[in-house]
């Protein structure tokens, strides 16, 4: 199908797409392996662009939208969700300062990010807060001109590779979720150190790893915005990022769905390729609905978002939702469609099956998303009486 993408926008897409298939493909198999991180792969984003895609000109970037991102991430996520995830995490720690940063925060950091010289993290998840946000227990006590910060982040995506973290930690108790605030750390200071490197089902090519705050003193002015607007800071960056997550699951349902009808058609079985089977048809032409439904869904909802709409909650819910579960399925097909052979590593199917499942449940899991678009359809109902 036609989206009606510009000149432009599908330039950015052949990009994507290029590198994805010259740089990514031939080594998504030993990153996967090696549970490497993909510096390469990020440097010949960084030479492209392609990591300021996002970021406004006046700071270096290309001035792009949601729907730019979306299709950089999709054509990264057919060929590897892991290097996929290493990319979009560092659009997703940047946008609380891109948000909410003064201009001299916006000048210090995101020429630098631009340029892909400094990665950056989002922190908001520990092992007592993950849906629900408001069990954070890191602290930040402002002492004279510094605030002093404790506690633990869990399962943070570019988790010591970056060089720049964007935390929610709790300024003041008494206020429950209203007394979080938003803070830049930077990589190296005093009293920031890392776990381990977790060892993952899938997305093995993105690092993943605990930040450990242990009397970390930072400036006062490393503040985004002003003290209690954190858990504003990690909505709205949540809000303004879910889309790509959807964008994740389709790329990597057409990734998927790309490798199953290919096999299809060399595979032999009765004396046929399994592609004339009637079953098989009718796996890989669902399969098809469900990737153009996503496609249609997600770029509708990037462009609502890139028109400066505020109420992006439930769109930006659906498309992660839809997105990420199209992405489960499909894979899971393709590997039904390839039968044994899609159950070996020798083909990238079961790789990718692995990688969507992860899509589900980061960012906030579909579960917690249908909250959300529940809660939306009782407020429009609320407001039409």
């Amino acid at each position: 199908m036609d989206y009606f993408l510009t000149e432009e926008q599908q330039m950015i897409r052949d990009l994507a797409r290029q590198i994805a298939e010259e740089k990514v493909v031939p080594a998504r198999a030993e990153l996967d392996e090696k549970n490497e991180y993909p510096w390469e792969i990020i440097k010949t984003l960084a030479q492209s662009d392609m990591m300021g895609l996002f970021i406004p000109e006046e700071y270096g970037g290309l001035g792009k939208g949601c729907l730019e991102l979306c299709l950089a991430v999709e054509e990264l996520s057919r060929a590897c969700v892991g290097v996929s995830t290493t990319y979009a995490a560092n659009a997703l720690g940047t946008y609380p300062i891109l948000f909410f940063g003064t201009d001299e925060q916006k000048k210090k950091y995101l020429p630098d990010i631009a340029a892909g010289k400094r990665l950056v993290a989002f922190g908001l998840t520990e092992a007592n807060a993950g849906s629900d946000a408001g069990g954070i227990q890191t602290t930040a006590k402002l002492e004279g001109n510094e605030y002093v910060l404790n506690g633990t982040k869990q399962w943070i995506t570019n988790g010591g590779e970056a060089e720049i973290y964007t935390i929610i930690a709790i300024t003041d108790k008494s206020k429950g979720p209203r007394g979080a605030s938003a803070f830049v750390v930077e990589k190296g200071t005093p009293g920031f150190t890392f776990g381990k490197k977790e060892n993952k089902m899938g997305i093995r090519a993105s690092s993943t790893r605990e930040l450990i705050f242990d009397n970390c003193r930072i400036p006062k002015e490393n503040i985004l915005g002003r003290e209690g607007m954190g858990f504003i800071v990690a909505m709205k960056t949540l809000d303004s990022s879910r889309t790509g997550v959807g964008a994740q699951g389709l790329g990597v349902a057409q990734g998927a769905f790309e490798e199953a009808v290919k096999f299809a058609r060399q595979r032999q079985q009765f004396g046929h390729p399994i592609i004339s089977f009637q079953a098989v048809q009718h796996m890989l032409a669902d399969m098809a609905i469900e990737i153009e439904a996503a496609r249609s869904l997600i770029y509708s909802v990037a462009r609502y978002i890139d028109s400066g709409a505020k109420d992006i909650s439930k769109p930006s819910a659906m498309a992660k939702t839809f997105g990420t579960d199209v992405g489960m399925r499909v894979t899971t097909n393709a590997v039904q469609v390839m039968g044994g052979s899609g159950y070996m590593k020798e083909y990238p199917v079961e790789k990718m099956m692995r990688d969507a499942k992860i899509l589900q449940i980061y960012e906030g899991t579909n579960q917690i998303q249908r909250n959300v678009i529940g809660q939306e359809i009782i407020k429009e109902a609320a407001r039409k009486k």
